[in-house]
């Protein structure tokens, strides 16, 4: 048996991590049940991670984690799944293809940056979606201080005034300094359609937001959006144009193309729906976890959003789910009662709040060492010690806060 798991990022690991973990309990060995993870590199992108200086450290390798729970690592990138036959085809980095049977499936290829047809927005905006493009932002920043000092050079608009804009925004002042030098005046201006700053956070957050916002410097232009980029700037939506050497695009994700091929039914965000168990919905042997999946977190309506804490602890259940179903044995009904936000706020601190209706616990500086303390250790990968690693997965504790 063959189970074969496409993304190596929070879900796709967790999923490797989980499966590995069931069927160790079980008894069954590597030989009767196959564990196979297909990505690019054996290497997690610390993704929440990437508004932040030096993008090029911020990945952890997984080769030895892999190795120590017995899952074989295939290196390429799915280019085409089947479901009536129950195969992937992958495409290796020089180009050869070959083709990889499953008995279960689990999509786990996570989201993209939704990139709108605005003109002149693929060749003048940066971003902070995926390694790539942080090192590219992070190298025209530093390039920054070899121009003449002038207002287009000392200012950044983030188009995007969510979660990745406000943090990619509030830490871009100290970054500047450190690259200008400290008495360079660096305009940061967050730009978003909404009414209101950091729309999904909800009003009780949002005036500590807003304060922390002021603290920093950052400016915002809320009730419009970017119409139109170009060399000098970008001009908005209600024909203000401000001049800009660095924009940079955090407004919206979508979930990545291959689960287009999946024969399912998707949310407007391209998300597969799943059942409680993260199948997909009358598809056959297939589960989707993380940011490629819709699923219910309890019984009164909440679904997982986009973010690390939801993928982490998705992945844990479906790796469990589709090993269960393999080997005969129950499955765990997915469920994410618990669910809190930690925004990093630049030298502001950070804001940490509890449930989905954001109940404020900790501001300032007493936040901003829970975010260090998430982003440097909880998010990283087990130690690649078998038994710590396989430990880490129980589906009932990943992402318990």
């Amino acid at each position: 048996m063959r189970l074969v798991i496409i993304g190596a990022g929070f879900a796709g690991m967790y999923a490797a991590l989980s499966a590995a973990r069931l069927r160790d309990i079980q008894g069954v060995s590597p030989e009767e049940l196959e564990i196979a993870l297909v990505a690019p590199e054996p290497t997690l992108v610390v993704r929440p991670r990437l508004y932040e200086p030096k993008p090029e450290t911020l990945t952890a390798p997984l080769q030895d984690v892999l190795k120590a729970i017995d899952v074989v690592y295939v290196q390429g990138s799915v280019e085409t799944v089947d479901t009536k036959s129950r195969s992937v085809q992958i495409v290796t980095a020089k180009g050869a293809k070959k083709s990889l049977s499953y008995d279960r499936l689990i999509v786990a290829t996570g989201s993209r940056l939704f990139r709108p047809n605005i003109p002149g927005l693929a060749d003048h905006a940066f971003s902070v979606d995926g390694l790539n493009d942080a090192i590219a932002l992070d190298r025209h920043l530093h390039q920054l201080a070899s121009l003449p000092i002038s207002e287009m050079r000392d200012t950044v608009v983030v188009a995007g005034g969510g979660f990745t804009g406000i943090e990619a925004a509030t830490e871009m002042p100290s970054r500047l300094r450190a690259i200008l030098g400290k008495d360079a005046k660096p305009r940061v201006i967050i730009v978003d359609r909404s009414e209101a700053i950091a729309p999904d956070m909800g009003a009780g957050p949002r005036p500590l937001i807003e304060a922390a916002l002021r603290d920093v410097g950052v400016e915002t232009r809320l009730g419009a959006s970017v119409a139109s980029l170009d060399k000098s700037g970008v001009t908005l939506s209600n024909g203000e144009h401000i001049e800009s050497a660095t924009v940079i695009w955090a407004a919206g994700m979508r979930a990545a193309p291959l689960t287009a091929q999946i024969p399912a039914e998707r949310d407007s965000f391209g998300r597969l729906l799943v059942d409680r168990d993260l199948r997909v919905l009358s598809v056959d042997g297939v589960f989707a976890t993380g940011d490629a999946a819709r699923a219910a977190c309890d019984d009164v309506g909440n679904y997982s959003l986009m973010s690390c804490q939801h993928a982490t602890r998705m992945g844990a259940f479906a790796g469990n789910n589709a090993a269960a179903e393999l080997l005969g044995i129950a499955t765990r009904r997915y469920h994410q009662k618990a669910y809190v936000t930690c925004l990093d706020l630049g030298e502001a601190g950070a804001l940490f709040t509890r449930g989905w209706e954001r109940k404020v616990e900790m501001v300032g500086e007493q936040a901003k060492k829970t975010k260090r303390e998430i982003n440097t250790v909880w998010i990283y990968p087990p130690r690649a010690e078998r038994a710590a690693a396989l430990a880490s997965a129980d589906p009932e504790h990943v992402s318990e806060v």
